[in-house]
């Protein structure tokens, strides 16, 4: 049985982690709420690539581009976001489940000779990765790509996405990362980032765009070649702070649980101490009774 002096060490040990747990876990909310508000800034540069291409899609015309081209899948590079860092509770696992997944299912499609190449936005990402790497699984950690990039950082990784498909080095460029929703709600997504699909572009499309047609100059193709990058570049953005914003949810909602289960350690520990204590001080008086009536 533990003695008081003990009890009462773990108890201040229990009660200093509940306070840690909590302040981290404001600490977390505020960058949410932050991440949050850039993706509400991301808004009105999102819509206007999407006015853009809506009023270009709506028109009877072709378009050609080498970002919109289908080949035959021999390569595939998968971007992939996690954490730089860790207590954000089953975030990364969940991830690299979802991973493993789109490995099988590309593998299943492409054939097993597929080459994929694995770019992990993270640490702890990394980390996870670097153990899968086989023949036909390279992991490459691109300098500079973190968490904590900047967009300018994000815009040449983008770039470099880009300019590696146009050269074939990839056929293919898919990005998983998980979906802010709420902060109590993420999704898991995987999403063809390149080439750029018809359907995932009719998606943006809006309607009203048909009542109100355009004169394109110089002309409708020149103008689809200069936003489509604009298109990728929105997109990776979005991406990456929607990923952010649900790596700190996930922390929120850890820090929360290591919060109420050190406060309901602290409550058990204090019962016990309490009872631990009056057991002693009637000890005691049993002992002052029972020496006077020795006496």
């Amino acid at each position: 049985m533990a003695t008081l002096r003990e009890l009462k060490g773990r108890i201040g040990s229990v009660a200093s982690t509940e306070k840690t747990t909590s302040a981290m876990k404001m600490i977390s909310s505020a960058k949410m709420h932050k991440a949050t508000g850039q993706l509400q800034r991301l808004k009105p540069y999102r819509g206007m690539v999407r006015d853009v291409l809506s009023h270009l899609l709506v028109t009877d015309q072709e378009f050609s581009s080498p970002l919109i081209e289908e080949r035959e899948v021999k390569s595939v590079a998968l971007v992939v976001y996690g954490s730089d860092d860790g207590l954000c509770g089953a975030f990364n696992i969940n991830i690299f489940k979802k991973l493993l997944e789109a490995i099988d299912a590309m593998r299943a499609q492409y054939g097993k000779e597929l080459k994929l190449t694995i770019l992990p936005v993270g640490k702890k990402m990394s980390k996870a990765v670097h153990k899968i790497e086989s023949k036909n699984i390279k992991v490459e950690d691109v300098p500079g790509i973190n968490t904590r990039s900047t967009m300018e950082e994000l815009t040449d990784f983008t770039e470099l996405l880009r300019s590696r498909f146009v050269d074939h080095i990839y056929d293919r460029v898919d990005v998983a990362y998980m979906q802010y929703v709420s902060s109590s709600r993420q999704l898991m997504m995987r999403e063809q980032l390149l080439p750029l699909s018809s359907q995932a572009l009719a998606k943006d499309v809006d309607p009203r765009a048909a009542a109100s047609p355009c004169i394109f100059e110089p002309d409708a193709n020149s103008i689809f070649n200069s936003v489509l990058p604009l298109h990728l570049r929105s997109t990776m953005q979005e991406v990456f702070v929607s990923s952010a914003a649900s790596e700190q949810a996930a922390r929120v909602m850890a820090m929360q649980t290591a919060s109420d289960n050190a406060a309901e350690l602290l409550e058990e520990l204090n019962l016990e101490y309490n009872k631990l204590r009056q057991q002693s001080i009637t000890t005691e008086l049993l002992d002052i009774l029972g020496g006077q009536v020795e006496r």
